[in-house]
């Protein structure tokens, strides 16, 4: 067995996070500009400087309480013990966002990262070392916390995002019923005030799943309780993670932007609309949410609103797929990739 320093196994921590940030920039960032690129409101360069100044913006003054979410459902001691554990979560999270960056799929990163600590921890120390939360919602207080608030924010978020975008395409198309062509320019310049909008939510919400997971990090290789992120560590996050969208995003752009509905304009104002009701929204009360969910569910939204006949829903059945199949794969690659590294290394 070989003998590695904690200190090593903390940087390998931050090294695979920023990976993973850049992966979820991959998938997240992209679902950000998606419709915005596709109706012809922006080209893709200016699209992405809006994104990632916003979202470089979210992530450091974005507040901490999805990151504290993401922290606390790991109930084990912060020592150094703790370093292996996340390392086998976001290393295993990270694996499943680039195999389904490869094939195109606008899985969710969030699903991954939750499936990976899952996996690491019950392999590590058992299931009852992960706060689910069933206990406390039957409670008599019925406090929402642990799994059950990220699972519900999760799956409801986009249905959230579904039905407020179908409402704002019957309402607009009601409005704008006898409108001309030529109100498409001033939809098109409404939408950078609202994707500026929408990558800040982005930013402080996705980037702060990862910042927790590295405050958690630094807490255990310390010994020391953190409770605010240090400033490098929001900004290198933020910044990482929309570079992913320089490197390879445009597939789910393409799926998002053009393969679910033919996206005009007015559609791409109001999924944006919704995405960032249903993001903010969750911010607000520290529960983690995809992105790429989100978006999609205000795509379908104004599909449906519009003519649900004319929705691709065919591509939206291998999304539903590959969401479901997340959180119980990326938790046996990180159960796998522990036991593993346990075999072979030995922390000090």
């Amino acid at each position: 067995m070989i003998t590695v320093s904690a200190t090593i196994i903390l940087i390998s921590v931050i090294i695979i996070g920023l990976i993973f940030a850049l992966t979820n920039g991959l998938h997240d960032a992209s679902s950000v500009v998606a419709t915005f690129i596709n109706c012809g409101a922006a080209s893709p360069k200016q699209a992405i400087a809006v994104a990632s100044f916003f979202g470089l913006v979210g992530a450091v003054i974005g507040g901490n309480l999805v990151a504290d979410a993401i922290s606390e459902l790991i109930d084990l001691p912060t020592d150094t013990a703790l370093l292996t554990v996340l390392f086998a979560a976001v290393f295993g999270a990270t694996l499943w966002n680039l195999i389904t960056w490869k094939l195109g799929l606008p899985s969710s990163s969030t699903h991954a990262l939750v499936g990976g600590i899952i996996g690491a921890v019950m392999v590590s120390s058992g299931y009852e070392h992960i706060l689910w939360g069933w206990a406390e919602l039957v409670s008599e207080g019925h406090q929402i916390t642990g799994i059950v608030k990220v699972m519900m924010a999760l799956f409801l978020s986009p249905f959230i995002g579904f039905m407020i975008a179908f409402f704002l395409e019957k309402v607009t198309k009601f409005i704008l019923r006898n409108a001309r062509v030529s109100i498409n320019r001033k939809i098109n310049k409404i939408q950078w005030l609202v994707v500026a909008g929408l990558s800040y939510s982005h930013g402080s919400n996705d980037t702060q799943k990862i910042i927790g997971l590295f405050t958690l990090a630094l807490a255990a290789w310390s010994g020391t309780a953190i409770h605010t992120a240090p400033l490098w560590v929001r900004g290198s996050g933020g910044i990482v993670m929309f570079l992913g969208t320089l490197l390879g995003g445009w597939s789910i752009m393409k799926t998002l932007g053009r393969g679910i509905f033919d996206i005009k304009p007015l559609h791409s104002l109001n999924s944006q609309l919704s995405s960032v009701a249903s993001i903010f929204g969750a911010t607000l009360v520290g529960a983690p949410v995809s992105t790429t969910h989100v978006v999609v569910g205000g795509i379908m939204g104004v599909g449906a609103g519009d003519e649900y006949k004319m929705v691709n829903w065919g591509i939206v059945k291998e999304i539903l797929v590959a969401w479901c199949i997340t959180i119980p794969l990326s938790a046996v690659v990180s159960a796998l990739i522990y036991t593993i590294t346990t075999m072979i290394f030995k922390v000090i």
